[in-house]
């Protein structure tokens, strides 16, 4: 395994059209397998956590379940809305909906309680999740009969629509982080090799291994399905590492080309830096995936899909790195060869300039060091005031027409905001002692100012929500419990007028199943009995979360520990990167905190605070993190690691192995900065936290953990970080100046 990627790259180099050939098969083949066999989505099942989930799986089984649902809303666009025109539009919308395949069944009119607006509710065909694929037929049928009203606001919303809006914004998003990342990006890499033709080598490698990875995650959802989120983290994180492999590869072939001086053929330099930079990116690979692979551990279909997309992203680009790179820098050889000449001079300034950045580690590293961590340490103290929350649809951008139409549906039906669903599960004989009980639990929420005052459902049955015969004034109607064909199980709803994440919807909730269902349902014998809905499902989820942590957590640090202790054989260095791991990964989370879950930013990044952080961010972004760090860790430390293989003492061989890796860790970091904070453009506001997560913690790893933090603390162990440590290096040895590594001596 230690001589796979020299063996690897050895081949690519003497068959350059064979490697490449087989490169574009093997994506094209990728692509091909994953269109051929389609994605397959995570289904509502598979979303299920906690008493929630339970709930919703009893409700199933009895086929008492949630279905997709959307509104049409009939409001006037001017004035108060007259009673016969909105009743003639209600009607013939009823009928033509009544007429399309896609839906299910279709209600009868509901007015307001001001009867300032009507509305029609409309059932789909399929899963709650589903609902969105039927969308669109459905929206081009009421703008068609919106057009004959144009004194009324006619428009659809609802779980179906707002979904199909999210993904549509979500496409524009996407396209809009690839017009800001890619121009980027080759600015960066043109100041990096001052050709062109070399800065476009990362960059095709890094889409090519995106569209391969894109393929293989739709091959590999019909073992793990994918939740929607997969292909944004191969986007996100396949651009950032694909493009730093392969400039950690470029930026070593130039290297030893510019030491060789013409003596060795472009083949025996990349067999070279296959040796060096390659056996690296292999370590560093295998760290991502490995720290990534804790997710797994969270048994959240969410993080299987983000895990899943970063794991193949991942691999590819390793594979990319070993095969089909070598042989494009065989057959870029010569004129590689001509631009380094050209750019030695260059090269000597940026190490000038980057060892004036190391300078404070090198001369104050006890100042250096303790200065560094405090300021780290302050940046992670706000982590310790984090509030988590799930965001809900309530959450979504108003850019969404389906949000907006959603906001004036729940202003003038306040009922619809949220539901609590209680299921209760039973014999068929003690279906009457559970309705009873049901009801007298519907009495007490209706009495208490945490619920609604009204329970008007969204039952879309004809004899429970029908509009009165004249004008448009509301009718009430008393809470429906839903029964089963067999009485086994009863299904009853209670209307809140607060949004999910609101302090009073989350206590009516635990009022609900701490004290309303205890002293009522609770009461019947092997009743079996779980609360479900709107709130429920983000509380559930939350606390799904919290107590997987602990495990996540602690499974990331042993597995990067041991990572790390197996490439280097030091325990000192091992237990170093992490520290240094949890320091970037904390005081990024600590800045996002500062900025998120305040109001201050909201203008300068143009998100409205939800006053907490999405619940999923920390820990992905912790497990991401700890991965992305990993990268630099062992580039660095490779660095090192030579240098005092080639005799240099400890002390001196950080400062030189770390310099020497300087440029290439920070141009890493530059594109991968700008990668993640692309995402800050974005609308939805999970996305939008962790990219600007991401982006500060790779900022901060580069630039304070690597330039000061990690040269002071490697100073001052000397060779105490390197116990057992033997070799010419050990005894304090000095290589003469301008000695060659003994694997160029080697070669030539």
């Amino acid at each position: 395994m230690r001589n796979l990627p020299a063996t690897a790259a050895r081949w690519s180099a003497r068959h350059p059209w064979r490697a490449i050939t087989g490169w574009i098969v093997f994506v094209i083949l990728c692509l091909g397998a994953g269109i051929a066999l389609g994605t397959n989505e995570a289904t509502t099942q598979d979303f299920r956590v906690g008493e929630a989930g339970r709930a919703e799986t009893v409700a199933e089984q009895a086929g008492l379940h949630r279905e997709p649902t959307d509104h049409l809303l009939i409001t006037a666009v001017h004035g108060s809305l007259a009673a016969s025109p909105a009743r003639r539009a209600a009607t013939e919308l009823a009928a033509a909906m009544r007429g399309l395949p896609e839906v299910k069944r279709v209600g009868e009119p509901v007015a307001s309680r001001d009867g300032t607006a009507l509305r029609v509710p409309v059932v789909l065909h399929g899963p709650e999740l589903e609902g969105k694929k039927n969308v669109v037929p459905l929206r081009a049928l009421t703008g068609k009969i919106a057009a004959a009203y144009p004194g009324l606001r006619i428009e659809q919303t609802g779980s179906p629509s707002i979904s199909q809006g999210v993904n549509d914004q979500r496409g524009e998003d996407l396209a809009l982080s690839e017009k800001i990342t890619l121009p980027v990006t080759v600015i960066t890499l043109l100041g990096v090799f001052g050709s062109i033709v070399m800065a476009a080598v990362p960059l095709v490698l890094a889409l090519s291994s995106i569209a391969a990875a894109l393929g293989l995650s739709m091959v590999v959802s019909h073992l793990v399905p994918d939740a929607g989120v997969g292909t944004n983290m191969i986007l996100l994180i396949g651009l950032a590492v694909g493009v730093d492999y392969t400039l950690f590869y470029l930026k070593r072939e130039r290297d030893e080309r510019a030491r060789a001086g013409g003596r060795l053929s472009s083949e025996a330099l990349v067999e070279l830096a296959a040796a060096t930079a390659g056996r690296t990116i292999v370590a560093s690979g295998l760290a991502v995936i490995v720290s990534t692979a804790t997710l797994y551990l969270a048994s959240d279909v969410i993080f299987s899909s983000l895990a899943t997309g970063t794991i193949l992203v991942v691999a590819v680009a390793v594979a990319s790195s070993l095969t089909v790179l070598p042989a494009l820098l065989v057959k870029l050889g010569r004129r590689a060869e001509r631009r380094a000449r050209k750019r030695v001079g260059r090269v000597r300034t940026d190490h000038q300039v980057l060892g004036r950045l190391l300078r404070p580690a090198q001369r104050y590293p006890v100042v250096t060091l303790v200065a560094s961590t405090l300021l780290m340490l302050g940046l992670a103290a706000p982590v310790l005031t984090i509030n988590l929350i799930d965001p809900g649809r309530d959450t979504f951008s108003r850019d969404i027409p389906a949000m907006r139409s959603y906001d004036r549906l729940t202003a003038a039906y306040p009922e619809l905001l949220v539901k609590h669903e209680v299921v209760v599960r039973s014999t068929a004989e003690r279906a009457p002692q559970i309705r009873r009980a049901l009801t007298e639990l519907a009495g007490r929420a209706q009495s208490d100012p945490l619920f609604a005052s009204t329970a008007a459902s969204n039952s879309t049955n004809s004899d429970t929500a029908k509009a009165t015969a004249t004008g448009l004034a509301d009718r009430s109607a008393e809470p429906i419990v839903r029964a089963s064909a067999d009485g086994r199980t009863a299904v009853l709803e209670l209307a809140v007028p607060y949004p999910a994440q609101d302090a009073r919807a989350v206590a009516s909730l635990q009022r609900l199943r701490e004290s309303y269902i205890p002293a009522t349902v609770g009461k019947i014998p092997g009743a079996e009995t779980a609360v479900s809905g709107d709130v429920a499902r983000g509380q559930d989820y939350v606390r799904h979360e919290s107590g997987k942590l602990p495990l996540v957590i602690g499974s990331l640090l042993l597995l990067t520990f041991l990572m790390t202790l197996l490439v280097y054989r030091s325990v000192v260095i091992a237990g170093l990167g992490v520290l240094l791991n949890l320091l970037s990964a904390g005081a990024a989370l600590g800045v996002l905190v500062i900025v998120f879950q305040g109001t201050w930013a909201e203008g300068l990044l143009g998100f409205d605070s939800l006053g907490a952080i999405a619940s999923r961010v920390p820990l992905f972004l912790f497990v991401i993190l700890f991965g992305l760090s990993m990268d630099y860790q062992f580039f660095v430390i490779s660095r090192i690691k030579e240098a005092m293989d080639r005799g240099v003492p400890a002390r001196q061989a950080a400062v030189e192995g770390i310099g020497h890796s300087a440029q290439v860790v920070t141009s890493a970091a530059v594109v991968m900065v700008t990668v993640f904070a692309a995402f800050v453009f974005l609308h939805l506001t999970e996305m939008k936290q962790m990219g600007f997560c991401l982006a500060l913690a790779v900022l901060l790893d580069a630039f304070v953990i690597r330039l000061l933090i990690l040269p002071a603390a490697l100073r001052l162990l000397g060779d105490r970080a390197w116990p057992g440590r033997r070799g010419p290096g050990s005894a304090g040895l000095t290589p003469r100046p301008g000695a060659m590594s003994p694997d160029l001596e080697t070669v030539r």
